[in-house]
């Protein structure tokens, strides 16, 4: 479940009703959830908390996709796709990477695209320019906007200025989407912490793998 309330139809303000209509139909989102791609939806329930930052949300979500009267982007929809499933891949959100993953096959990603996002380096999936976005992407995400003077120039020769600022927008706006949806537990994205301990069988002992540190220890 979600760590937050959320909330139900009956309370929900005018901004917020008309995307639980187009979502939920007549149903309340909060007693009967469930949407057409199959997610809980929770993530409008929860927003909708905030009826400002849901609005500032979806307004994101409005340039391009279901809720967009037209397309007022002027990016290559596979390259926002391609780095927003890298972005969802990289947070380790499935909520993210598992919709995108859709999204990315309507806009024309091939099947070998999307597997290979994983280990994009060592495969022969993408052109150049994919490959470009790709590196833009990482080095967003994982090196926090340290991208080299080398890998822009690359970029630059594949996008135009807008392309490039639009990409790194929707990028960075994704990675705030999976990191939130994280800790909220929204959707696809409640799980436990994934990372634990393995015990050890309760037959076994362990090895001396620590050395004699291991069995000197006074405490």
């Amino acid at each position: 479940m979600p760590r937050l309330k959320q909330v139900p139809r009956n309370q929900a303000p005018a901004n917020v009703l008309k995307y639980y209509e187009q979502l939920f139909g007549d149903r309340d989102p909060v007693t009967q959830p469930g949407t057409a791609t199959g997610t809980p939806g929770n993530w409008w329930t929860v927003f909708a908390l905030v009826p400002y930052i849901f609005e500032h949300a979806t307004k994101q979500f409005g340039m391009f996709g279901i809720f967009a009267d037209k397309s007022v982007s002027q990016l290559d929809p596979l390259v926002r796709e391609l780095a927003i499933l890298r972005t969802g891949f990289l947070q380790a959100s499935q909520f993210v990477f598992s919709q995108h993953s859709k999204a990315a096959r309507r806009f024309g990603l091939t099947e070998q695209q999307i597997q290979d996002i994983r280990h994009w380096q060592v495969s022969d999936a993408y052109s150049p320019r994919d490959q470009a976005v790709l590196a833009w992407v990482d080095a967003l995400i994982l090196q926090g906007g340290r991208a080299s003077d080398e890998l822009f120039d690359v970029l630059a020769t594949h996008l135009r200025d807008e392309d490039i600022l639009e990409l790194t927008y929707h990028s960075l706006s994704y990675n705030l989407h999976a990191v939130r949806c994280k800790a909220l537990k929204l959707e696809y994205d409640d799980v436990g912490e994934r990372i634990v301990e393995v015990p050890i069988p309760e037959a076994g002992e362990p090895t001396n793998w620590a050395g004699n540190a291991w069995q000197n220890r006074s405490d």
